[in-house]
């Protein structure tokens, strides 16, 4: 048996135990479906969800946030983290307006941001992109850092410029450090475009859970938005895998 087969079944099985798990709570203690609906009651409002189109819909709008989102912050963090990596003249003057600004939580950035751009589609993509850089960014400095220095210098010797030195050292010896902060990027970019659709907006999965919450009282859908960011998550979170290894063995 392959390792990849044998980590699917390990990952079905782990599915397996928490449904079953899952089951067995809302049996024992007798839960109603408004507080904790059993796994087949969310199924079945899954079902209707998607028939209906309506689970498509919100899903599609919250996956273009997080793609652009994730796009944008992870291109300007890889920039700013090789400057910040590279300068120290940089890392002091920018570092400081960075740590504030990954201080302040995004939740209260995020109305400042929908007054300052209209509430529309880029103001969402700021707010995943916002919290998608400080990760990425702090990664990619840490990565240029490490690169090996005797290597550093023969390039030099060699008349290397600053842009070939990065490009052919800095880079590639940083791609695991680097990968290591888009992994968390791209899970950080999903809560970011929820956060976003609170805020303002009027399709979402964020705008599901709300109207699941506070609408309907539909907590079964509620449960299917939530396992719909999910999926979303671990689906880009392992598209970032695979292209780690391609990218890392490579080079």
């Amino acid at each position: 048996m392959s390792a990849h087969v044998l980590r699917i079944g390990q990952a079905l099985a782990s599915l397996a135990v928490f449904v079953v798990a899952w089951k067995l709570l809302t049996v024992l203690t007798g839960t109603p479906a408004y507080i904790l609906p059993a796994p087949e009651v969310v199924a079945e409002r899954g079902a209707r969800a998607i028939g209906s189109g309506l689970l498509w819909d919100h899903a599609a709008a919250t996956v273009v946030e997080v793609i652009l989102g994730f796009a944008a912050g992870a291109t300007a963090g890889v920039l700013v983290g090789v400057a910040l990596g590279k300068s120290m003249l940089v890392e002091r003057v920018l570092s400081p307006y960075i740590v504030a600004a990954q201080a302040v939580p995004i939740l209260a950035l995020a109305p400042l941001l929908d007054i300052w751009f209209g509430g529309g589609l880029l103001a969402r993509v700021l707010v995943c992109a916002l919290i998608v850089f400080f990760p990425i960014a702090i990664a990619t400095m840490v990565g240029v850092r490490s690169a090996d220095p005797l290597l550093r210098e023969m390039l030099r010797s060699l008349g290397a410029t600053p842009g070939q030195v990065t490009r052919r050292l800095e880079i590639p010896s940083a791609l695991p450090v680097i990968f290591g902060g888009l992994r968390v990027g791209v899970t950080l970019s999903v809560i970011g475009a929820v956060v976003a659709e609170w805020v303002s907006a009027s399709i979402g999965l964020g705008v599901l859970i709300n109207i699941a919450d506070q609408g309907l009282f539909d907590t079964p859908l509620m449960f299917v938005a939530l396992a719909a960011l999910a999926i979303i998550g671990l689906a880009f979170y392992g598209l970032v895998v695979l292209v780690e290894r391609r990218l890392v063995q490579s080079a």
